[in-house]
This record gives structure tokens, C-alpha cells and sequence, in this order.
């Protein structure tokens, strides 16, 4: 249901599905980057036994919490009818 008590649109729907979607491929992208550079070179380069395996740690505690703040916000910026019909116009009159 929408904020006004219906039911929502196809293209509400197909809006948030698409939202869904951006945040989850963003999300995925940025936690690879940041998995990529904190554990890349510990992976490409021969580091001594313990900055290695910080390295792959950090990363692997790192990607999952970017991905979950990265996905949490997109879709909590994702507020369906919030925005105006006209972007730039803030009443009827202007």
C-alpha cells in the first residue's frame, strides 16, 4: 500500500524494483573496490605472513559492511511521490 491508503502502481512498483536493483549492483561494485584494495596487495605481492593475513581479514570484514551501508542508503534516500512531479518546481504557482 502507498502512503495514501491504495494500492501502489505498476510504475511505483517497477520504480522501486528498479531502486532495489541500482542498490544492489552499486553495493556490490563498491564492496568489490574496497575488497580490492585493501586485500590486493596482499594478494599480488609477497608481504610477510602477518600483514597478509590483516589484509585479507580487514577486507573480508570490510566488503560486507559496505555493502549492507551501502545498499541500506540508497534505499532509505528512495522515497516514492517525495520528490516533485516537475523537478525544480516546488508548487503549482512557480
Amino acid at each position: 500500500m502507498d502512503g495514501h491508503g491504495g494500492r501502489r502502481t505498476q510504475a511505483e512498483r517497477d520504480a522501486i524494483t528498479v531502486e532495489i536493483g541500482y542498490a544492489l549492483v552499486s553495493a556490490v561494485f563498491a564492496a568489490a573496490v574496497v575488497f580490492g584494495a585493501v586485500a590486493g596487495p596482499a594478494l599480488l605481492f609477497d608481504l610477510p605472513g602477518l600483514a597478509e593475513t590483516w589484509l585479507v581479514r580487514a577486507a573480508l570484514v570490510l566488503a560486507p559492511v559496505l555493502f549492507a551501508a551501502r545498499v541500506v542508503s540508497v534505499l532509505l534516500r528512495f522515497r516514492p511521490g517525495a520528490q516533485p512531479s516537475q523537478p525544480g518546481r516546488t508548487s503549482p504557482d512557480s
